[in-house]
């Protein structure tokens, strides 16, 4: 009796520990803090119902029975099913592995964006004032905001929220807005026909994130190319740079004879006459204090800015640059090199084997110049796919090995060039800066032409004298007249030459690459290194089928009535063969 007596008790202490863990957690949900008395309570409650289940388990052999052992297999797969379940989906939420089969991308960031998000340095929040939530503008602002969680969205009911469409000035559904800080913008506004669009929401996001503005010049009196819309104008080129926060002006330097202070980039797009001598020292003056120079020059043409090349071991080669692989690829001619293969420059690194092509264009030679780093941008692919003609005159373009000169041929070249400008209170000599080294296949110190014909760069030179610099800066009178002391301040030039303009005219410069390469080569030459280099966002093609009445009742016809038809004949004809 009292064995029976006593099995009974610690039964009935057992059901304390369900009892005390209810207590427990009526206590900490009530109050709301899990301090001390109910986590003691949470505590012993579990410990006394676990001592319960194994007391329980020992006494009735409940481990041993067959139907205990199956319904352990059953609730440990079970647990491992939810734990592998729960780690894919931690995995699944954490990271993101995502598939875009479409032929332009459409659902994935181009890299400027990507990269443009990753580095915003405040939060932003895009608002877009609209009763519908359009599924492709909501996957758009999700492919940003991944990239960042500095990047917010909000979708807003001005009729709801009246106070806040006042705040941002709405005055119609659709509006998209891009807010930094105490900085607004506005987008664009979106319907039916016309969707959010990420060059758009880039454009706009990089000019509210840009606290700077660089100034571009560009030259004109020569027969450069029109800046405003017209016949080979490049004002789509222009127009991006606005997107892009640059300011652009016209530069005449027959007028003003020297380049603006405040010009961060002067482009030479295309020039058809020479440059007057003062032009040319006008820009070799600004190259030598600190300035940046992109210049396009076409075949024939003469720019006459050999002097200024000369100094930084670059050479317009008269001939013409042929391309053949392009002709059976894409349909372009043998005078429009197509180049896949670009150099190891923050102008090209992110272009990979993408596509750009250049319609007439002339190859470059370089050549090894002491303080000069030079990189080449674009390179044609090899003989006997492209080599330098000679002959412009013939209509039939073959290679000859007298006059022709053998690809690949350098088309853009990258330059930097270090410099000191010096300033005293007497006119002293030019200081000459010491020779950097300059990148290439090479391994000799003087230019030495490759077996194809092409002149290479050298190889890093040891380090020379500073006399026969070509580069050297000369001070400026009013730094040799400054009565102050000396001083010196170390500043860099960069140039970027292409030997093609037509590339960034209307109609070609939203072509593949094209438009990436001037944009990038601009960017880079206002030394605003924390502006990302890379490829910009591309418009989705328009892949809609325009059809005639005729085509359409066609149609009509064949799907509704022909290939119905021809089906059901085919199930006769076999009904009939098998009867």
């Amino acid at each position: 009796m009292k064995i029976v007596a006593k099995k009974k008790l610690w039964k009935y202490l057992f059901w304390l520990g369900p009892f005390l863990i209810t207590v427990g957690l009526t206590v900490g949900l009530v109050s709301e803090q899990w301090g001390l008395i109910p986590l003691v309570f949470l505590i012993t409650g579990i410990v006394i119902s676990g001592l319960g289940i194994i007391w329980q388990s020992y006494q009735s052999n409940w481990w041993n029975r067959r139907s205990t052992q199956a319904g352990t297999n059953a609730l440990v797969a079970t647990l491992a099913v939810l734990a592998i379940l729960g780690l894919i989906n931690f995995l699944g939420t954490r990271y993101h592995l995502r598939a875009d089969l479409t032929e332009a991308q459409l659902f994935t960031l181009a890299p400027q964006s990507r990269e443009l998000v990753k580095v915003l340095p405040q939060p932003v929040k895009v608002w877009v004032f609209d009763i519908n939530q359009n599924p492709q503008d909501r996957e758009l602002l999700e492919n940003y905001q991944r990239q960042s969680s500095k990047f917010k969205y909000e979708y807003i009911d001005p009729q709801t929220r009246p106070g806040l469409a006042e705040k941002f000035g709405v005055k119609d559904y659709g509006e998209v807005y891009l807010e930094s800080g105490d900085k607004r913008q506005l987008v664009q506004t979106i319907n039916e026909s016309e969707r959010l669009s990420e060059i758009r929401l880039t454009s706009r996001l990089q000019q509210l994130t840009n606290s700077t503005t660089a100034k571009v010049y560009l030259l004109q009196g020569h027969g450069e190319r029109q800046l405003s819309p017209g016949k080979d104008a490049i004002s789509q080129a222009v127009q991006a740079l606005g997107d892009k926060s640059f300011t652009t002006s016209p530069l005449n330097l027959g007028e003003t004879s020297k380049v603006p202070q405040d010009a961060a980039v002067v482009i030479v797009a295309g020039p058809k006459r020479g440059l007057f001598e003062g032009e040319v020292k006008a820009l070799q003056e600004y190259l030598n204090h600190g300035g940046n120079l992109l210049l396009m020059i076409d075949p024939n043409t003469d720019p006459k800015l050999n002097s200024l090349l000369q100094e930084w071991g670059v050479r317009l080669d008269n001939r013409l640059a042929i391309d053949t692989s392009g002709e059976s690829v894409v349909g372009l001619g043998p005078a429009a090199p197509l180049v896949t293969e670009y150099g190891q420059h923050p102008i090209t690194k992110d272009f990979g084997n993408g596509n750009s092509f250049y319609p007439i264009a002339r190859p470059l030679e370089i050549t090894s110049v002491p303080g000069v780093q030079a990189t080449p941008l674009l390179r044609t692919k090899p003989y006997p796919s492209s080599w330098a003609e000679s002959d412009l005159q013939s209509e039939k373009l073959e290679f000859n090995p007298d006059k022709d000169m053998k690809g690949p041929l350098t088309l853009g070249v990258a330059l930097t060039r270090k410099q000191t400008a010096k300033s005293a209170s007497t006119p002293q000599a030019a200081p000459t800066p010491s020779p950097l080294p300059l990148p290439t296949t090479q391994s000799k110190t003087s230019p030495t032409p490759s077996p194809s014909g092409n002149t290479l760069q050298a190889s890093p030179l040891p380090s020379p004298t500073t006399q026969g610099n070509k580069a050297t800066p000369t001070p400026t009178p009013a730094a040799t007249a400054s009565p102050t002391p000396s001083s010196q301040t170390a500043t860099e030039s960069r140039l970027v030459v292409l030997g093609n303009s037509d590339f960034a005219t209307d109609g070609l410069f939203q072509q593949q690459l094209n438009g990436d390469v001037f944009l990038n080569s601009v960017t880079w030459l206002s030394q605003q290194d924390e502006q990302p280099l890379s490829i910009r966002p591309k418009e989705p093609k328009n892949r809609r089928i325009t059809l005639t009445t005729t085509q359409g009742n066609l149609l009509i016809l064949s799907s509704l009535l022909l290939l119905p038809l021809i089906g059901f004949a085919i199930a006769v004809i076999i009904w009939w063969k098998r009867r």
